[in-house]
């Protein structure tokens, strides 16, 4: 077995551990990032794109965001309509001047890819049977194969930045971690398209058919959404079909206005909240969607796991450059602080917005209700832009 020593060994090259693995190394820490698919796989994902000024910030700092800068597209509100009305959250007027940046997650990991490539970091790719061990000790280390050869990585910690299904929440011993979950009993059929975007600005519908969401990721690609049954499949939905039920949830005047076109993505996401407490294991740190998954509704996601690569990276700094662990001994407790408000913002956000089947005749009033107040109180819009925007961290 070939034996490899590095100080951080980061599990998952998504763009959480690409961030950290670029932060540390422009302060002189070594990195070794373990991605279980190809490089043309991790660029191939399509996820979220709304950045919070926080990430924003945090991409700038590792040399990323030049062209999120020059590409990204700045919003200072967002629509929710209900029914046939249509409602305006004005983000800057509500937050002070606080906004947020639509830019795809995709081109975030495709520019920290590059990043790391141009500064001489090292990234394995298609990396099979990675497996932490020892993180409960001084000596941690990683197992694995990296072109069929049997390798090592000692180091002195393990940031596990593989995802929900990834190796390093399984490594934990069942006793020393708590999770918390709630499935929700519907999912996202997501399409992407070459065509105008019906809005400048987001719009999040609540309709008696189910909620939708008009998205973008540039001035000339549309991401649209449709709530739909957990079970669908992807067969039962044709572009026609996505089109004609994405109108029926809009206000007339803006379904006249969608530009539609054939769809060269198409996806069905389940929609879950899910935390695991603590994220930290001795010398195993967990990051991002290893430690917490919130429903889409919130635009939460990425803007959480670049929260945690902030406390992590603080930690880290704090140990190798000042000899000082206060900060790193502090990271679960900082991130899940962070973290469980985000996950109430996103089950709120997803209670109020969506149908549920079955629901109670008294829940759905409720529900009602609590969009009502929402759409009609200064201080309930302030609470919702506060919380979209990203809470300071």
């Amino acid at each position: 077995m070939r034996t490899v020593s590095t100080q951080v060994c980061i599990i998952g090259a998504g763009p959480s551990g690409l961030l950290l693995g670029q932060l540390l190394h422009d302060i002189g820490i070594e990195t070794v990032i373990l991605e279980r698919v190809s490089l043309d796989h991790v660029l191939s994902r399509v996820r979220a794109g709304v950045i919070e000024q926080g990430a924003k910030r945090m991409l700038e700092a590792a040399g990323a965001g030049a062209r999120m800068n020059a590409q990204g597209l700045v919003h200072d509100g967002f629509a929710i309509t209900r029914e046939s009305e249509h409602h305006r959250i004005d983000l800057n007027g509500l937050t002070g001047g606080k906004y947020v940046t639509v830019y795809g997650q995709t081109e975030i990991t495709r520019d920290l890819v590059d990043r790391r490539a141009d500064t001489g970091g090292l990234t394995h790719y298609e990396v099979d049977a990675v497996e932490p061990h020892d993180f409960d000790s001084d000596h941690p280390y990683v197992t694995c194969r990296i072109g069929g050869e049997e390798t090592r990585f000692d180091c002195q910690f393990i940031a596990g930045c593989d995802g929900f299904h990834g190796a390093s929440r399984r490594s934990v011993p069942e006793k020393a971690i708590r999770s918390f979950e709630k499935v929700y009993p519907f999912g996202w059929l997501g399409i992407l398209a070459d065509v105008p975007p019906v809005s400048h600005e987001l719009i999040y519908a609540s309709h008696s058919r189910g909620f939708a969401l008009c998205s973008m990721r540039s001035r000339t690609r549309s991401r649209y959404y449709i709530q739909c049954n957990a079970g669908d499949s992807i067969d039962a939905w044709s572009d026609d079909r996505f089109w004609t039920e994405l109108r029926r949830r809009l206000p007339a005047d803006i379904a006249e206005r969608v530009t539609t076109g054939p769809s060269f993505e198409k996806s069905i996401a389940p929609l879950r909240s899910f935390v695991a407490e603590p994220m930290r294991f001795g010398r195993l740190f967990l990051v991002g969607d290893a430690a917490h998954i919130v429903p889409p509704t919130g635009a939460k996601g990425l803007n959480l796991a670049v929260s945690d690569v902030h406390y992590l990276f603080e930690g880290l700094r704090s140990h190798f450059l000042e000899r000082d662990d206060h900060v790193l001994d502090a990271y679960s407790e900082r991130a899940l602080a962070r973290v469980w408000k985000a996950v109430r913002f996103s089950w709120w956000m997803t209670t109020m917005l969506h149908r549920f089947p079955d629901q109670a005749p008294f829940e759905a009033r409720i529900v009602e209700t609590e969009l009502a107040y929402t759409l009609g109180s200064e201080a309930a819009k302030t609470a919702l832009a506060e919380n979209y925007v990203g809470l300071p961290y």
